[in-house]
């Protein structure tokens, strides 16, 4: 019988599920209906509650990051790949300063980076997880789900309390966000042959390994750069409609 704390080296072949299978769109379903529930309890608590909630998801989720690296030392399995330096793991950072920063402009540049960056991302992440090979009642799996629900609730409140009102003139929010953060990230990958946020190398079967077959590596950066702005000003699009279609109402 495989424990519920199996790390994936030893999880047997066969014992996950597959992409858009009945067992993901249950987990996804599992997701959504949680969602909800949440949603609905935010919308009718006043707002010190709603308050609360929105500063308890941050901290929430850094009370998730430590109950993995114990489960990891505990296992003997604590490795350098399992360091929250993706995006999906530096979203809780970014959480905690638009719930708790004292300035409300700091805080809204945060909040609008979780509706615009964070959130979306999250969205792949449960649509194509990266961990399907664990079996469903798994430590990781079970993780990996609710971690990135929490990514994606989190902005959603921040939008249906009107903390963040997406503007495509802040654009610069997200690049400023990504210019601070992938630099060192980038060196770090280099120093430690990792590649988080993917900026080391493409992985095949994705955009990046098709940008690389023609750019070349590192050349794929200069269209993974653009890629990902084109994507986020995508994003803001419906936003920003909204925005004037509720302002040309007399």
């Amino acid at each position: 019988m495989i424990s519920f704390f199996t790390y994936q080296d030893e999880i047997p072949d066969g014992s996950g599920y597959q992409i858009f299978s009945a067992t993901h769109f249950g987990c996804l379903a599992a997701v959504g209906v949680i969602m909800a529930a949440i949603a609905v309890i935010f919308i009718k608590v006043g707002e010190r509650g709603r308050d609360r909630i929105i500063k308890g998801i941050p901290v929430f989720l850094l009370c998730m990051e430590a109950s993995k690296w114990i489960v990891l030392f505990s296992i003997h399995k604590a490795n350098i790949g399992m360091l929250p330096l993706h995006l999906c793991g530096l979203a809780v950072y970014d959480f905690l300063l638009a719930s708790f920063l004292p300035s409300e402009k700091a805080r809204s540049f945060f909040g609008e980076v979780a509706v615009i960056l964070l959130g979306p991302g999250s969205v792949f992440a449960l649509l194509l997880p990266d961990w399907t090979f664990y079996p469903v009642w798994n430590f990781f799996n079970i993780y990996g789900y609710v971690w990135h629900e929490l990514l994606l609730l989190y902005p959603l409140l921040l939008l249906i309390d009107g903390r963040v009102t997406p503007r495509i003139k802040h654009l610069w929010y997200e690049v400023v966000f990504l210019g601070v953060i992938v630099p060192p990230i980038y060196i770090f990958d280099k120093k430690m042959d990792c590649n988080y946020m993917f900026v080391n190398w493409p992985e095949p079967g994705t955009p990046l390994s098709w940008l690389a077959s023609f750019l070349g590596v590192p050349g794929y950066l200069f269209g993974y750069a653009l890629l990902a702005l084109a994507v986020m000003a995508m994003i803001y699009v419906p936003f920003e409609v909204y925005f004037r279609i509720r302002h040309l109402r007399p």
